[in-house]
């Protein structure tokens, strides 16, 4: 498996929780990304994870804490950032989805305003004035030093 990126499949002493998803304790996902469990807990004493407990206090981890793992690994391995840089990045992610959310809440306003207000061929502009790209992943570039 290569370092970092998850299998199609899961080891197989994975913990689901009825009605809520899937889970996988701290071992499972340690063995499937190739890090220490430690690493782990170091990540969520630093805030950049968040891993559900149980009553008996095991870190259960969601398919979005393992979505959260990954971006921290490909920041930290593939891009060379500290845990410092991690958590900023992940903040203004944070910050960008919640502005992304009330962009959208702004438009749906918009648009219920121009239909209540009934005026014609709105929408074409819109559409026309509005374009939407899909997120860049993150790419690391190589420089010249010397």
């Amino acid at each position: 498996m290569a370092r970092g990126r998850r299998s199609a499949e899961m080891p197989v002493d994975e913990q689901p929780t009825p009605g809520v998803g899937t889970y996988y304790m701290i071992s499972v996902v340690a063995k499937t990304y190739g890090i220490h469990p430690q690493t782990l807990r170091l990540y969520e004493r630093e805030g950049l994870l968040k891993p559900s407990r149980t009553e008996g206090n095991t870190r259960l981890y969601s398919e979005d804490d393992l979505r959260q793992l990954e971006v921290i690994l490909n920041l930290t391995r593939d891009l060379g950032v500290n845990l410092a840089g991690v958590e900023i990045v992940l903040n203004m992610r944070r910050k960008l989805e919640h502005m992304q959310s009330e962009f959208g809440e702004f438009l749906r306003q918009l648009k219920e305003e121009l239909l209540r207000t009934g005026r014609e061929g709105w929408e074409e502009k819109l559409e026309q004035a509005l374009v939407r790209l899909p997120p860049s992943p993150l790419v690391r570039t190589v420089s010249d030093k010397g």
